[in-house]
């Protein structure tokens, strides 16, 4: 996988970071909160500078969010928030609204989901995959989940689950531990299941 080029503006991916979570921490390994979030720190910090964006798909933190909120705004990069149903700030939560500038005043934009463009690809992004749920036996947060047309998709939520699924890929801490996931990984990623028969080759 690719690392950080030095002088140009690079844009990563990362979700579920479940700061403050002693139970994430465990299932992740580490034997205190304060080891699993200083781990994410460092992780994010080998990777992101401020010149670079970074976008975090959801699950901050599995309740309260200061704690996580005073970390990242702290951390490098240009940072863009796509919510997740841990998040207060999700429309699933109530009073949603209420939470919104609390993100703001540490991300640069906060919304349900977003779009980019990858390498020509047109590239939705989530905190939810398409379907699919590692936390039950069916498929929660139906509504809120964005509808399979073929396109590409960035996501978390699954964790442990899968890496990549079709033209579903994760970005979840879970799967890129060493740090944020690099656009240029996620583009080598889109061409891998291209080559695979998924999705549709940039024109």
């Amino acid at each position: 996988m690719s690392a950080h080029i030095v002088g140009m503006n690079n844009v990563y991916y990362w979700s579920d970071p479940h700061f403050g979570h002693s139970f994430v921490a465990g299932l992740r390994g580490f034997s205190s909160v304060d080891d699993h979030d200083n781990h994410l720190i460092n992780a994010w910090n080998s990777r992101v500078t401020k010149r670079d964006s970074i976008w975090v798909l959801g699950d901050l933190a599995a309740a309260s969010p200061s704690r996580a909120l005073e970390i990242i705004r702290h951390l490098p990069g240009t940072k863009h928030l796509v919510f997740g149903n841990h998040d207060v700030g999700h429309p699933g939560r109530r009073n949603a609204h209420r939470h919104h500038r609390q993100y703001l005043d540490v991300f640069d934009t906060v919304q349900s989901a977003a779009s980019r463009t990858i390498g020509g690809r047109p590239v939705m992004l989530s905190h939810f995959p398409y379907d699919g749920d590692s936390h039950s036996e069916y498929d929660r947060h139906t509504q809120w989940r964005l509808r399979d047309e073929g396109g590409w998709l960035l996501h978390g939520h699954v964790h442990n689950e899968f890496d990549v699924r079709g033209t579903q890929i994760n970005v979840g801490v879970d799967k890129w531990m060493d740090g944020p996931a690099p656009e240029a990984d996620i583009l080598a990623l889109i061409e891998q299941q291209e080559s695979a028969g998924y999705g549709k080759a940039a024109s």
